[in-house]
């Protein structure tokens, strides 16, 4: 399951008028490069990099909904490798999950969940925001986000709703 996610994750680098650099990832939803990510990830007036295999790809962001912190972004590249999104009415406290970004890999269990938000118990810095959460079938239950330290996930349900599926 974690090498499959991860042929579907994609690197996202931006530097903020700042100065200051934000690293995450971005999930390929669709084999022709759509690819959903956090939009604090790409906030406007930033200067954004998109990564496949460590290799830089051209992009056009399509839309951002900054109330759910969600991002659609078309990028240069076809033939792309997918995962399919988990049924959230299956899931179960306790559950096993993973969540692999560009750069790292980590594991736990949903805490707790609702419509709005899947809590697990990782502990996680700032470089897997972005990154899917998924379960032992590689299926993906949510886009991680960073909160005091602890990963919560934005549920496939609102990011279906986001994208249009």
């Amino acid at each position: 399951a974690i090498e499959k996610t991860a042929k579907a994750v994609i690197g996202v680098r931006t530097k903020m008028e700042t100065g200051e650099v934000l690293q995450g990832s971005g999930l390929i939803i669709t084999s022709d490069g759509l690819v959903v990510t956090l939009a604090d990830l790409v906030p406007q007036g930033a200067a954004f990099s998109f990564y496949i295999n460590g290799s830089s790809t051209s992009y056009q962001i399509l839309k951002r909904d900054l109330k759910e912190n969600l991002a659609l972004i078309k990028i240069g590249e076809a033939n792309l490798p997918t995962l399919s999104f988990a049924n959230l009415e299956k899931i179960k406290l306790g559950e096993r999950v993973f969540l692999v970004g560009a750069r790292a890999v980590n594991e736990g269990i949903i805490r707790r969940f609702d419509e709005n938000l899947i809590e697990t118990n990782i502990s996680e810095d700032k470089t897997l925001a972005g990154s899917p959460l998924f379960n032992i079938e590689a299926e993906v239950l949510g886009l991680n986000t960073i909160q005091n330290g602890r990963v919560i996930s934005i549920p496939v349900s609102k990011i279906k709703d986001f994208i249009g599926f």
